[in-house]
């Protein structure tokens, strides 16, 4: 069987389509590979605040304030793309956002923590809109008995973006090294770099992807945020029908906590701890990123195969032994071990959540689902890194012990994921579909 069959695409969709889709991982992988992991945390921490013994705290919290207003807003927007059928065109309006304000980073420099934290903000804010908006697509394109393996080409695929852009931004920091030129300089252009890769491939996303659903004449007729707000008001009363999507979405906030560190805090923890110069980082950063792509490509087939609740814990474990080999690591070599454990359990653990997500998702409110996912996703996002800040600040620094206790995060997830009952979830869905006709 081919990799890429037409028998995992539901009827209508062509493979230049789902290419198409997966194109804008492609597109805003770079931002979380440059951004907020491997280039901007660090010069953000080291560079614009200066070093200060508050610096690592102050970054976790800006990406929080961003995730806190992307938790309030996005349930209520995917209601409204739903209703409205607006997912292309509020997806052309978060990319235009994100794009714009990744450019904007290139004004921050040494001693303006203001303005980095207000463009760090907007530009996570729209980014993270933008991933949601994407992912609601997921399950109009694929079977869903090829949820994982789809998704898993888009995942994949996303991280070849995030190494063009990590790439491109490493062999320029060589170059302006080898030139005298000081961070202060070099990174404001890696940021326009970033920016201008993302906004380019995304064009590829809106030639090719179709929106398919049709506007609710309701939502029409009472006003989109109404009707949508009314709609996930109705969605929330019957919880008790979709548990074991809310069960998946208790497990998330804890696992996704423990990925967001990582995510956020990579490069830190290898310059701070470890003792990577900012070189070293973007090209460990770079491997983490092959592992990942294959990590994500690969556990897609396995999970379609094996089941997407046992693949999604195996993953777990693999975050576990990550956390605890860097946590003991005291050379560059002993981390390079976890990096790679991390890369492989990174794209494999976020997409197989995310094809989780599609199964358990009615047809007619796949984007409110993926909004309410997205809630999940966002508040881990600000459990994991403001706790990993919190503990590195009263531990006076200690950022080992950080790093060691984020591990009971992947723990609790692996505990939380034992009541969901894939049957029972998928069957929920389809009695919700059912009762639309």
């Amino acid at each position: 069987m081919a990799l890429f069959s037409q028998d995992d695409l539901n009827p209508g969709v062509r493979k230049r389509e789902v290419f198409g889709w997966a194109m804008y991982d492609f597109a805003n992988s770079g931002y979380t590979t440059v951004v907020i992991t491997a280039v901007f945390a660090a010069y953000f921490v080291g560079g614009v605040a200066g070093g200060a013994p508050w610096a690592t705290l102050a970054w976790t919290a800006a990406l929080s304030v961003s995730h806190a207003i992307v938790m309030l807003t996005m349930p209520s927007l995917g209601a409204y793309a739903d209703l409205r059928a607006a997912k292309k065109r509020l997806l052309a309006i978060f990319t235009m956002g994100c794009v714009v304000f990744t450019a904007a980073l290139a004004l921050a420099g040494p001693g303006s923590v203001a303005l980095a934290v207000v463009l760090i903000v907007v530009s996570n804010t729209f980014y993270a809109w933008g991933e949601s908006m994407t992912a609601a697509f997921l399950p109009e394109l694929a079977r869903a008995d090829s949820l994982g393996k789809v998704s898993g080409w888009g995942w994949s695929f996303g991280y070849f973006g995030g190494m063009l852009a990590l790439g491109l931004c490493l062999a320029y920091v060589l170059w302006a090294q080898g030139q005298g030129q000081s961070a202060s300089q070099f990174v404001p252009v890696t940021m326009l770099i970033t920016a201008a890769i993302y906004g380019t491939a995304a064009l590829v996303t809106f030639a090719l992807l179709k929106e398919r659903a049709q506007p609710n004449p309701a939502a029409l007729a009472q006003g989109g945020f109404r009707a949508s707000l009314q709609q996930l008001q109705h969605t929330f009363h019957q919880a008790r029908q979709f548990r074991d999507f809310m069960w998946l979405l208790v497990c998330a906030v804890c696992y996704q906590a423990g990925v967001a560190v990582a995510i956020a805090l990579a490069a830190i923890y290898a310059e701070q701890v470890i003792g990577f110069a900012q070189q070293e980082t973007m090209v460990l950063i770079f491997v983490l990123n092959i592992a990942a792509a294959a990590g994500a490509f690969s556990w897609g087939y396995v999970q379609d195969r094996i089941g997407h609740k046992i693949a999604l814990a195996s993953t777990l474990l693999g975050w576990i032994a990550t956390c605890v080999i860097a946590a003991l690591a005291t050379t560059k070599g002993d981390f390079w071990y976890a990096a790679v454990i991390a890369g492989l359990c990174m794209g494999s653990s976020q997409s197989a959540g995310r094809a989780m997500a599609g199964l358990f998702a009615p047809q007619r409110q796949i984007a409110e689902f993926y909004g309410l996912w997205t809630f999940a996703i966002r508040l881990a996002s600000i459990v994991g890194p403001l706790s990993y800040g919190v503990i590195t600040w009263a531990t006076g620094g200690d950022q080992r012990t950080a790093i060691l206790s984020t591990s009971v995060l992947f723990v609790l997830g692996l505990l939380l994921l034992i009541p969901v009952n894939m049957q029972r979830g998928r069957a929920a869905a389809l009695r919700a579909d059912q009762a639309c006709l």
